[in-house]
């Protein structure tokens, strides 16, 4: 099982982000007081594109801190990773990698309880936030994308807070695993469409991401 504690707590709202008009939530800052995490999310924080963002599927977004240092190497010392926050996540932590959680598994953060309901798809904000053309493509290459949390039981979350694994999923299905077979190409590999079809039944997936799996395993 898993132990960890919040190393960064961070909220924020749209702000402009581009000179088109666009808005982007990502630039979030860290809090350094207890925040209230309801069913879609911190209180305070909110996102920009409601299409494609946000909802009870997708309502803490946690980044692991161990890829900070592969990032920091990688875009030699971009000021952005100079603290957690740069890929707009809500909790930074360590211990929580994409090998190690699998879609399902529950934790107590503070206290509240929360379900890893999918991974995080990058898109174009995140080379935008950088000023990096490419960036999403690497992040999609190496799996490094983080995760997104449902809200089971709303609660006080605090900066320091344990985050407990209180129980573990009984597949396999991590969220390198589902990452890399339905955002990485995976479903573009022979025999894809037996496991396309096993993670479109998985009902603690979330629901945009199950569609997905069986949309692939039609087209297969």
């Amino acid at each position: 099982m898993i132990h960890s504690s919040i190393q960064c707590l961070l909220i924020g709202g749209p702000r402009p982000f581009r000179a088109d008009g666009t808005q982007s939530a990502m630039a979030r800052e860290a809090v350094g007081a207890p925040v209230m995490l309801r069913r879609l999310g911190f209180e305070g924080d909110q996102v920009a594109d409601t299409k494609v963002h946000g909802g009870a599927d997708k309502a803490v977004h946690l980044y692991p801190a161990e890829h900070y240092p592969y990032w920091t190497a990688k875009l030699d010392g971009h000021p952005l990773l100079s603290a957690a926050g740069a890929f707009g996540e809500n909790i930074s932590a360590s211990g929580l990698t994409e090998e190690q959680v699998r879609i399902g598994d529950r934790f107590r953060i503070g206290k509240a309880l929360v379900e890893v309901a999918q991974g995080r798809q990058p898109c174009w904000k995140i080379d935008h936030h950088f000023g990096l053309h490419g960036l999403s493509r690497e992040v999609i290459r190496t799996g490094r994308c983080g995760l997104y949390f449902r809200v089971i039981e709303e609660g006080i979350v605090a900066p320091g807070d344990a985050i407990e694994q209180v129980a573990a999923a009984n597949h396999d299905w991590t969220i390198k695993r589902v990452f890399k077979l339905l955002i990485g190409g995976g479903h573009r590999i022979e025999g894809a469409a037996w496991e396309l079809r096993q993670l479109a039944a998985l009902e603690s997936l979330a629901e945009v991401w199950r569609k997905r799996a069986g949309d692939l395993a039609s087209a297969s």
